[in-house]
């Protein structure tokens, strides 16, 4: 394996040079919404081969920079919408955030290893599991998955069907009070349900979003967001503090904020 040093010699892909010249381009010539030209005089233009411009543009697409519509072209995006993610704006994750979450369904089983982990529970134990999907703008922005294990919620009343037991599970929630909450955001890759649910590829960058809720000193419930990373930003409010701390061994970083 050669020296760190060595990686400058390293020759910059065709694409990812283009990316960087189609950047420049799009800032200075074009607005939002615009229709870029069609490849053949893209290609022509920057005297490159189509395949090479459409490695180009599917990056451009991943990183939220463009949209593709069918029987239009490509279009300059619109500026990442933000979202506010902490409490003081979005609530107590059961019915007060109802107008903005739609509910996918809701399944009751036991926890397995990892899950008993996050949740500090036994291996084992009954674990309520609410999927949500995030609407902004009339847009699917995210996904959740709401996990709260059966003991912190010991007065849930009987359901006869799975939306009925989804509502309880939020409005039981709803009726503990908050007394600590911590959010750690990574970046991550939609995988294939996930990417159904946000209507983009499997593979497609997402931010995903943990929070730890607890109540009367214990934790009641953890949710795990995944965020479309092309076309949103994650606001913390101005009262949320950040802190950024290296993950594990590796070379990425998370940030963590309490509210």
């Amino acid at each position: 394996m050669g020296k760190t040093g060595e990686l400058s010699a390293v020759p910059e892909p065709k694409y990812w040079h283009l990316r960087t010249v189609l950047l420049r381009a799009i800032d200075s010539e074009f607005s939002t919404g615009q229709v870029l030209p069609n490849e053949r005089e893209l290609a022509a233009r920057f005297g490159v081969a189509r395949a090479t411009l459409r490695q180009a543009l599917d990056q451009l697409e991943l990183e939220g920079r463009l949209v593709r519509r069918r029987g239009i072209g490509t279009l300059i995006a619109a500026p990442r919408v933000g979202v506010p993610v902490n409490r003081h704006e979005e609530g107590w994750p059961g019915t007060s955030r109802s107008q903005a979450w739609r509910t996918v369904d809701c399944t009751t089983a036991p926890a397995s290893d990892r899950l008993a982990k996050a949740l500090g529970i036994a291996e084992g134990a009954t674990v309520h599991t609410v999927r949500r999907v995030r609407l902004v703008q009339g847009q699917n922005m995210a996904t959740e998955s709401l996990h709260v294990p059966a003991s912190a919620l010991p007065h849930l009343p009987g359901f006869r069907a799975e939306s009925d037991r989804a509502r309880s599970v939020l409005r039981q929630l709803e009726r503990l009070e908050v007394d600590g909450e911590s959010r750690s955001v990574e970046l991550g890759v939609a995988e294939a349900e996930e990417a159904a649910l946000l209507e983009r590829p499997p593979g497609s960058p997402v931010l995903v979003m943990t929070t730890q809720y607890a109540s009367a000193g214990r934790l009641v419930a953890v949710a795990v967001s995944t965020y479309r990373a092309d076309t949103c930003k994650l606001t913390f409010g101005e009262t949320g503090l950040v802190e950024v701390t290296p993950v594990g061994s590796g070379s990425g970083s998370e940030v963590r904020t309490a509210s």
